[in-house]
This record gives C-alpha cells, sequence and structure tokens, in this order.
C-alpha cells in the first residue's frame, strides 16, 4: 500500500544498486505516474508518432496494393520463392523474444535488475509478433483465406496439412501471442488501478476503472495476482525456445544445402535473444533520455543488457563457425558450394556486411566495461546489430536459393519497392502502437519499483 505523505515514506538507502538515494514510494509513483497523466502531449512525442504513422500509412498502400494486384508486386521468383516477407517475418519475430526472456526467465530466476525495463520490453513482443504476423499473410497470394490453416470445423473435413510448416508457424506463434498478452496485461492491472485512483478526467476514471477489473489491493488479489503471474512465467519461459525453434523448422526440414542442417533450433533462438535485446537497448536509451528515467533506468541496466547481448553474440558468432566447418568436414559438395557462395558470390558484400554488424562491431567492443556504460556507443551498436541480425535472415533465405543444384534454375532475388514499404510500413506500425503505449500506460512497473523500494530500505 502506498503511504499518504511522502514524509513518512521510507528512503533508499545509497547502496541502492537500482535506485538512487531519496526515492521514497510516493516519488515513484508520482513520476511514472506523471508521464501518462500529464495534461497534454509533448512536442517530442507527436513528432515521432507522426512520422511513425506515416510510416504506418505506406504499409497500407502497400497492403492495399498486393491484395488488389497480387504478390507479383513482389521480388520473388523461381528459385527465389521467399523473400523479403519470410525474411521480416523471422527478423520480427526474433525481435520479440527478449520481452518474454526479461519478464518470464529473470521473473521466475528473482532477478530484480528486470522491474525497470520489464513493462515496455512485454509491449515491444507484443507489437513485433503484430508486424511479424502481416507477412506470411501477406505472402501467400490469397491472405482473404487465412482461415483455411486454422483447424475449424467445416462439413467437408478438409483439415490444414499438418506437415507443412506454415501451420506450425500459425499455432506457435498465436500462442505465443495470446501467452504474451495475457501476462502482459495481467502485469498491468495493479498499475492500472493506481492510475484510476488518480486520474483527473471523469473518463480517465472510468477507461482505468474497467480495465483494472476491480483491483483493490486486498491481500487475495495479490495472491491471485502472483500465482497468476508465476504461471503464465512458467508457460510463457519454453515459449522462447520453442517458438523460434518452430520458425527455424520453416527451413530445416527443406532438403536445401544451408537450410537442413540440426544447428538451426538453437541457432536461431539465440539470435532471437541476440536482436531481441539489442532492440530493447535501441528503445531503452532514448525513452531514457526523453523522459528523464536515469534514476529508475540505470547504468547497471544498460551494463546488463550489454552484457546479455554480449553472451548470445558469442553463441550466434559460435552457430556461424560451426555452419562453415560442418560444410567442409562434410565433404558434402553442394554445401561446400553454398558457403563459398555466401563468402564469395554475388551476395558477398552483404554477408560480410552481416558479419561485420553481428560479430566484428559487437563482439570487439562490448567486452570493455568503458563502452557497456557509454550509452551513446550502446545506441550505435544495437542498431548494428539490429541491421546485422536482418541481413542474415536475408542471407539465409536468398543465397541457399538463388542457385539451386541445377545450373539451368539459377536466379537473382532484387526487391521491389513494394518490398521495402511493407518492411519500413511494419517499422511504422511497431512504433506507432509503442507511442501510444508510452502515452497512455505506464512503461515502468510502479508496484514492482514500489516493492523494490520497500526492499531495499529494509
Amino acid at each position: 500500500m502506498e503511504p499518504t505523505t511522502p514524509e513518512n515514506a521510507p528512503a533508499v538507502p545509497p547502496v541502492s544498486p537500482v535506485l538512487r538515494p531519496g526515492h521514497t514510494y510516493a516519488s515513484v509513483t508520482d513520476k511514472i505516474s506523471a508521464i501518462v497523466l500529464v495534461e497534454g502531449t509533448r512536442k517530442g512525442w507527436w513528432l515521432g508518432f507522426v512520422i511513425a504513422f506515416a510510416l504506418l500509412m505506406v504499409m497500407h498502400y502497400a497492403i492495399a496494393m498486393v491484395l488488389s494486384m497480387g504478390v507479383g508486386l513482389f521480388g520473388i521468383n523461381i528459385p527465389v520463392a521467399w523473400g523479403f516477407a519470410i525474411t521480416n517475418f523471422v527478423w520480427w519475430i526474433g525481435i520479440g523474444h527478449a520481452g518474454t526472456l526479461i519478464s518470464a526467465f529473470l521473473l521466475l530466476m528473482r532477478q530484480k535488475w528486470r522491474t525497470s525495463i520489464n513493462r515496455f520490453a512485454e509491449a515491444m513482443t507484443i507489437f513485433a509478433v503484430a508486424c511479424a504476423g502481416l507477412f506470411p499473410l501477406m505472402h501467400m497470394g490469397r491472405p482473404w483465406l487465412f482461415y483455411w490453416l486454422l483447424p475449424y470445423p467445416d462439413t467437408m473435413g478438409v483439415w490444414p496439412q499438418f506437415r507443412s510448416p506454415l501451420v506450425w508457424d500459425v499455432f506457435a506463434v498465436s500462442t505465443y501471442a495470446t501467452v504474451s498478452i495475457l501476462f502482459w496485461f495481467v502485469g498491468l492491472i495493479p498499475d492500472l488501478a493506481t492510475l484510476r485512483d488518480r486520474a483527473k478526467k471523469r473518463i480517465s476514471q472510468i477507461v482505468y476503472g474497467v480495465l483494472a477489473m476491480g483491483w483493490r489491493g486486498s491481500a487475495l488479489h495479490w495472491r491471485r495476482y502472483e500465482m497468476a503471474s508465476l504461471l503464465l512465467a512458467g508457460l510463457a519461459t519454453p515459449l522462447v525456445i520453442s517458438v523460434h525453434t518452430v520458425v527455424s523448422f520453416d527451413f530445416t526440414i527443406a532438403i536445401v544445402p544451408g537450410w537442413h542442417s540440426t544447428i538451426f533450433p538453437p541457432y536461431f533462438v539465440a539470435g532471437a535473444i541476440y536482436s531481441g535485446f539489442a532492440m530493447v537497448l535501441t528503445l531503452a536509451i532514448p525513452l531514457r533520455a526523453f523522459f528523464k528515467l536515469e534514476d529508475f533506468v540505470t547504468m547497471r541496466h544498460l551494463d546488463n543488457m550489454a552484457k546479455m547481448l554480449l553472451a548470445t553474440g558469442l553463441i550466434v558468432a559460435y552457430g556461424y563457425m560451426m555452419e562453415t566447418f560442418m560444410a567442409f568436414y562434410s565433404g558434402n559438395t553442394f554445401d561446400r558450394y553454398m558457403i563459398m557462395n555466401r563468402m564469395f558470390g554475388p551476395y558477398a558484400p552483404w554477408y560480410w556486411l552481416l558479419i561485420t554488424c553481428n560479430i566484428a562491431v559487437p563482439m570487439t567492443l562490448l567486452w570493455w566495461k568503458s563502452i557497456r556504460r557509454n550509452v551513446a556507443a550502446l545506441f550505435v551498436i544495437s542498431l548494428v546489430v539490429q541491421l546485422g541480425m536482418w541481413l542474415e535472415r536475408f542471407i539465409i533465405v536468398v543465397t541457399s536459393l538463388h542457385r539451386d543444384f541445377l545450373p539451368s534454375s539459377w536466379g537473382m532475388f532484387y526487391p521491389t519497392a513494394t518490398d521495402f514499404e511493407l518492411l519500413f510500413g511494419t517499422v511504422g506500425l511497431f512504433f506507432t502502437l509503442f507511442y501510444l503505449f508510452i502515452r497512455y500506460l505506464p512503461m515502468i512497473s510502479i508496484f514492482e519499483m514500489r516493492e523494490l523500494v520497500h526492499k531495499t530500505s529494509e
């Protein structure tokens, strides 16, 4: 419960690893809730929102064109029947993984440093999954028949082809999205009640009151909340591994050089967490500066995320090395040619750029504590990793397909304007949803921060 007066609230001792001295229950609640309940909206928020919304309109235009004219607007061809759509799908799904890892896995591990970043990381997961889901639909050719992928009862007795990875993706991603939304919303309930009690406008009181679902902070409410959170965390944690493993099966079940590899499931999971933590840094650093949240998102948080980036980056680097090693060690002519084609073929500049972005830059710099505690350097590295992880998915998709077993089946893939419109349009969708989230919902968990104040003051 929150004290009625700030003077009676316990102050945080100087040894607190998360909060600075002088923080109280009241000051934590005031500072976080004021971002949402403030009268008017900042000009910086409007600028970012307008740019994101403009990109969202570009996405709507691209979708309308694809629906009216077909997937011939994409750069896909024979042999590269998969293009930007699947590349972007895997990239967005990967971005969403760090949110679940921070929220669920670190909650089960009782890691308190997650408190300041878990809320917007969870929101990032949901928005990234929403972006990812658009690409398979657009790539289907007849997206209005997407319900054929669902096992709905029908008179013809025709069920989805369960040997198809596309059906596996539908079940994996929909399950992941459902659990992530439930976990995010359950965590919001106590804070929604706080906003309900503090809101001045009647409409805000009604909206937050409905969303708070009658929360009164009783012992019974807290008991049920903690039980629900642990159950959902227990469900979400294995999903981090299973979802991207299923996504990797899109490739590994095909007898295609560069895809048919047993290293893909753990390699894809590590890559997903890698790009996800990079996105968390990309979001946390500007939010920290724009809303003056240095007291909550401290250098300790940024340092820990940089260490996670380093750890998962090493796993990704190991995956690259093993993929190359096994291609030559196995004696498979086609695998060996595929690796050589990646390194020295027509897409070689993009391959070496991905190695630079994913391995050379972060693995060289993040070992240094001075770099991990340099906010500007971390922000640049996070953007570099995002680019590198997108290029990794592009190289995996295109270079394994554009030169088939027979030279008569060789071809090149060139993305079209529609490909780029959908890619940047989903970036606009992501940031439009994210801007709305930080404007109308608390981006940092109020009650968890108050709990941290209580424990560090004992």
